[in-house]
């Protein structure tokens, strides 16, 4: 039986069509142990923003409540002039998108029981999070009328996977061939992938300090395309400034690499991961690194043609045919777009790297729906750092597409126009942007 807390002047059974309308606050648990939040406010326009989490944020027995999007400046913004938030949070933990997918069902059906159908509905999600409101874009159209995924794995679980396998692969293969500890895939215990996280980062911290290591960790990071610009904070290093790039790519290559994967196979029943048939001397090539890699290769007296050798003869890894098949469910998208989806990432984001938004733009491209898709990006480093103001205006923009049937300018300089309208929500940093090629995407059939 589903618990529910409620504070409002009135419960409205229709969407409310004037400043007269009674707003509404609504805590609940939904059958399933998710959590869900209503917010509604006097004067409701009729548009509802419903909201999912990133990774590992499952509301668990202690049925932790939901959140509602953004940030604490763009929800006080929206709900001052009109809008409505919604939030749901899954009962399951780790990559617990089966079970988002269905609480944020539950929570829109909950929605229009205690608040009334709205006339718009859009979705949006952070990370993990992000990729449940793109699913929602392609599996639920009948629910949601637009998609707002941010700093979200859109390209989703099964090539962000790949990437990071890849990485490892060279990581390990080059820098620690002997080290047993260090698992790549089908961990057996969540104490085993910890004990093979600590491994890898002691042989990362000590490779770190020689040139020849330095070099070799920024080829493994080209296969995961770790950004040379990732510590939030910081300034760009130079074009042509390896180290400092170098430098960055190892201050992001635990969390990106090394990412949780165990709770992930046990999800998805074995290991949804491979990389037989990987051509690694071409991935360096495509990945844009390549003047790096080599000039530090150069610079620490390194072969590297030797390596890409060694690489290309390394044993490979093979996946699990039914554990692809959950993850593709759950979900990796076919691009196949039923309301229009407007993403927004950072440029120097790696959890995940900004080149997913790349992938997914080709995903869509290729499935015919692209004019349901625009992209916005953000020129700082780090992940879902959005100040308040890059979130109004995003979600404007999409809230126009959605209530005229066309994008208005989705462009960097329309958008930090837009922004600059709100300056007490901080300030914009919208940037025009064309993210390389994602290395090893994967769209099912």
């Amino acid at each position: 039986m589903a618990v529910v807390s409620v504070t409002a002047t009135a419960l409205a059974l229709t969407p409310p069509a004037s400043a007269e309308a009674a707003a509404l606050s609504l805590t609940g648990v939904h059958p399933s142990g998710a959590t869900y939040a209503i917010e509604v406010p006097r004067g409701w326009n009729g548009t509802v923003l419903t909201f999912t989490p990133g990774y590992g944020q499952g509301a668990g027995p202690d049925h932790l409540p939901a959140d509602l999007g953004g940030d604490a400046a763009s929800r006080a913004w929206l709900l001052a002039h009109g809008y409505a938030l919604a939030g749901s949070r899954p009962y399951g933990d780790g990559w617990a998108v089966e079970e988002t997918l269905k609480a944020s069902a539950d929570t829109l059906a909950t929605f229009a029981e205690k608040a009334g159908d709205p006339a718009i509905t859009l979705a949006w999600g952070a990370s993990m999070g992000g990729a449940i409101a793109a699913g929602l874009a392609e599996l639920r159209p009948d629910l949601i009328d637009g998609a707002l995924p941010y700093c979200a794995s859109v390209a989703g679980p099964v090539a962000m996977l790949n990437q990071s396998l890849d990485a490892a692969f060279a990581f390990k293969t080059l820098l620690a061939p002997g080290e047993d500890a260090i698992k790549l895939v089908r961990l057996a215990s969540a104490e085993e992938e910890a004990r093979s996280t600590t491994a890898a980062r002691t042989v990362l911290d000590a490779a770190q300090q020689s040139a020849a290591g330095r070099a070799r960790i920024a080829l493994a990071a080209s296969f995961a395309q770790v950004s040379t610009w990732s510590v939030p904070g910081t300034d760009e290093p130079a074009p042509r400034d390896w180290e400092a790039q170098q430098a960055q790519e190892y201050a992001a290559f635990m969390p990106t690499v090394f990412s949780p994967r165990h709770p992930l196979e046990q999800r998805a029943g074995g290991n949804f991961s491979w990389n037989t048939g990987v051509d690694y001397r071409r991935q360096l090539r495509e990945s844009g690194r390549l003047q790096q890699v080599r000039a530090l290769y150069d610079r620490a007296g390194l072969n590297l043609d030797a390596d890409l050798a060694a690489l290309a003869k390394a044993p490979r890894v093979a996946a699990d045919p039914r554990a692809v098949s959950y993850m593709e469910d759950y979900f990796t998208p076919r691009g196949r777009l039923g309301v229009p989806v407007l993403t927004m990432h950072e440029r120097g984001d790696n959890y995940p790297t900004v080149t997913q938004a790349r992938a997914y733009a080709d995903a869509v491209r290729h499935a015919g729906k692209n004019p349901l898709l625009r992209q916005a990006f953000v020129d700082r480093p780090g992940h879902c750092r959005y100040t308040g103001a890059e979130f109004v205006a995003a979600v404007r923009t999409l809230h126009d597409r959605v209530a005229t049937g066309r994008w208005p300018d989705t462009g960097a300089h329309r958008l930090n126009r837009l922004a600059a309208a709100y300056p007490d929500l901080g300030t914009a940093e919208f940037t025009a942007y064309h993210p390389g090629r994602f290395l090893r995407p994967h769209v099912p059939r």
